[in-house]
């Protein structure tokens, strides 16, 4: 399990790659798309999905019963990271022909850790199709090293290590190469370097690329690490770590009959709010359960919220590992350690949907399991932060739980969890969806 969620890993450096990987997982496995601006058809026991701006994906597993009877079980998740995005017209041309790219932060990164690192370009791309309104898109993934962050030397900046305070658009500009008059001539004819490269990478005329999404990531596969190889190391941990355990346990029970409708959720834009059609803030969710409801039983709203009442959700976002070496920043009885098991997240404030309800279910799939759980609450003189769960529940009033694997390091360009943690919430998500 832990080799093909490294591979998948490696295989998802942006939002775009994530949902391609996980489709074809379920495409392998029977499941067939649906796309929601034609006529659906089910029948029980069917397996299916569908996508939302190529970005968001959620898969469904037909139950014996009505929705209304016996619900949907959810895991949730979302397949972004935090990291940088190429803006439009991008080049920054410098001495000696040098191009640098300009760049704005998505989420909440630790810039230091993007310093000096081999960097890639992935994303999505659209040029011109049949009409205005219907784009070709296209994945890119130049899979090498093309650019990198260089850090400035101690020399030029003696308080560096004493707590430097980074700007995105002075510091964080990637240097792509260096080019002489004749290349920088023809590249600016394509629209720019990064149109040009494009072209090249697509095989497609610069000129007919109309817009991009484009992100940096690190050149950096999954590895195990420590003295055991107890550690999974990776950039994207957080949230695809979750995404594929919860696409594991789909996939390992499957062919199970099962009374409820069995629902895995990939949101986007999580980082960033969840504020969009593919976000966990949209109705897209709660759209796609009413269309199955519909289809299943008829279009009577009774039903839908009867289903809605006999569900139950996991929000799967990773937690707050406690670190040996900043005792001080956790709760003094509640702070869980990377081996420890999947992580129960509780605040008072309700920034986690957990409920003494949704925290008793979690905690007797994990006994059923044989799976040991934690907590992790937040020191009470910091403020945290929120996930899936509570944005959900503005949407449906769902009874569930925010969990996740503990992890070092959360929105570095590379963080650490457990191997043996994450195997565990696979045994634990296949217990719920196996209900």
């Amino acid at each position: 399990m832990i080799q093909r969620l490294m591979e998948r890993l490696d295989a998802s450096p942006t939002n775009f790659q994530a949902v391609q990987t996980i489709a074809e997982a379920l495409e392998g496995a029977g499941f067939r798309r649906l796309l929601p601006e034609e006529a659906w058809s089910i029948e029980r026991g069917g397996k299916y999905y569908m996508t939302k701006n190529d970005s968001a994906i959620f898969a469904v597993i037909a139950g014996r019963k009505n929705p209304s009877e016996a619900g949907f079980h959810i895991i949730s998740s979302h397949s972004d990271s935090p990291g940088f995005k190429i803006k439009p017209n991008a080049e920054i041309y410098g001495d000696g022909g040098v191009v640098s790219l300009n760049v704005e932060k998505y989420g909440g990164a630790v810039l230091s850790t993007w310093f000096d690192r081999p960097l890639s370009i992935a994303g999505r791309v659209m040029t011109r199709g049949k009409d205005a309104l219907h784009p070709v898109t296209h994945l890119v993934d130049f899979r090498r090293p093309v650019c990198t962050i260089p850090n400035l030397a101690i020399h030029f900046n003696r308080q560096v290590n004493d707590g430097y305070a980074y700007s995105v658009q002075k510091d964080m500009k990637p240097v792509m190469g260096y080019f002489d008059e004749e290349e920088i001539s023809l590249m600016k004819s394509e629209g720019g370097l990064v149109k040009s490269m494009l072209g090249r990478e697509l095989g497609v005329d610069p000129k007919e690329i109309i817009d991009y999404e484009l992100s940096l990531y690190p050149v950096v596969r999954a590895t195990l690490t420590g003295v055991n190889e107890e550690y999974l190391q990776s950039p994207r941990i957080d949230d695809l770590s979750m995404a594929f355990t919860s696409l594991e346990a789909l996939l390992q029970t499957a062919d199970e009959e099962t009374d409820a409708w069995r629902v895995m959720a990939v949101f986007d834009n999580e980082e960033t709010g969840s504020g969009t059609k593919q976000g966990a803030h949209s109705p897209v969710l709660r759209s796609l359960m009413e269309r199955f409801v519909a289809l299943a039983e008829g279009e009577e709203r009774e039903r839908f919220l009867r289903a809605v009442a006999n569900s139950f959700m996991i929000s799967a976002d990773d937690a707050h590992a406690w670190h040996p070496n900043y005792s001080e920043k956790y709760d003094p009885t509640n702070h869980p350690v990377i081996g420890g098991g999947p992580v129960v997240k509780i605040n008072a404030n309700c920034k986690y949907m957990t409920d003494a309800d949704g925290s008793a279910v979690f905690r007797e799939l994990c006994r059923e399991a044989g799976v040991d759980c934690q907590y992790f609450v937040n020191h009470s003189d910091v403020a945290g932060g929120s996930t899936l769960g509570n944005i959900l529940t503005g949407q449906l009033d769902l009874r569930g739980v925010d969990m996740g694997c503990a992890i070092w390091a959360m929105h570095s360009a590379v963080e650490t969890g457990g191997v043996a943690d994450h195997e565990a919430t696979a045994c634990v998500f296949a217990r719920f969806y196996s209900c």
